[in-house]
């Protein structure tokens, strides 16, 4: 594995691999990596000759109430994992290559982020969208892989890719889920035992929600009004939100049709988790 840290000489390093038509799969990341990033790079690999993760903790989409400094970062630790992942080519640029002047433009995203963790991150989206464009420029991937665990910004990132007709297929991957069903993430270690437990209810009210529909029941609200009542009784976390939005528009209905995202966020003691499904109505 080649750890790169200027854009000029990844682009050159990219430039030749396309010059022998090989097939560049991206993995973008902000570090701390866990299995979930792993995932993305295992799909990379079985659809590309050469695989790129970048690591890089962007300012741009840090709120004013959000520590960027305070981000967890180990590269030594990334970098072993990305290396035993099978990444050729680690990208780890510092802000000042990233931006080395003061932007003086950025991404404005106008659709889909005012409602789920957008709602309450005014401003996050755009610093997204903002860097994952500089990064598919930067790197020029054929394919770019991406967790559906993070689905609003999968959309945020899918509509970016039409409107600008950048020339990138994007691969939504799959949650990855503990053997209970709670979706794998950093921040599970920080739940209490009694958490950990009545975590599980956050994927089996999104389970309870797919049954509903799949026995055709179409109203929003009545699903959410059950998937509710399962987690209130179930658990001592906050329900921040559960919604169901058509996808990727992220557009809010009433009767449900086409393909719907249904999501949640459950706040916990000493952690916040985010879950989803994205389903197909026939």
């Amino acid at each position: 594995m080649k750890i790169v840290e200027t854009v000029e000489e990844l682009q050159t390093i990219v430039k030749e691999a396309k010059r022998n038509e090989s097939v560049v799969g991206f993995v973008p990341t902000m570090g701390f990596l866990h299995e979930g990033h792993i995932s993305l790079v295992e799909h990379a690999q079985k659809e590309s000759d050469i695989v790129v993760m970048s690591i890089f903790v962007n300012p741009l989409q840090f709120g004013p109430n959000e520590d960027f400094d305070r981000y967890p970062r180990n590269f030594e630790r990334d970098s072993r994992l990305a290396k035993n992942a099978g990444v050729d080519i680690l990208f780890y640029p510092n802000v000042k290559e990233m931006y080395p002047t003061e932007p003086a433009m950025k991404v404005i995203v106008h659709e889909g982020v005012d409602v789920l963790c957008g709602k309450s991150r005014p401003g996050h989206f755009d610093g997204v969208a903002t860097v994952v464009l500089k990064l598919f420029n930067i790197v020029t991937p054929d394919r770019a892989y991406f967790g559906m665990k993070d689905a609003q910004q999968v959309a945020v990132i899918e509509k970016m890719i039409r409107d600008f007709n950048i020339q990138v297929t994007l691969v939504g991957c799959p949650t990855l889920r503990e053997e209970d069903g709670l979706a794998k993430s950093s921040r599970n270690v920080n739940l209490t035992g009694e958490e950990r437990e009545e975590a599980t209810f956050i994927f089996k009210s999104l389970e309870l929600a797919r049954k509903r529909i799949t026995e055709g029941e179409r109203n929003a609200a009545s699903i959410k009004d059950e998937m509710t009542t399962l987690l209130d009784k179930n658990s001592s976390g906050t329900i921040d939100y559960i919604d169901i939005l058509s996808y990727p528009e992220l557009k809010h209905r009433e009767q449900l049709e086409g393909k719907v995202i249904v999501a949640i966020a459950q706040q916990y003691s000493k952690a916040r988790l985010i879950d989803n499904i994205v389903l197909d109505i026939k």
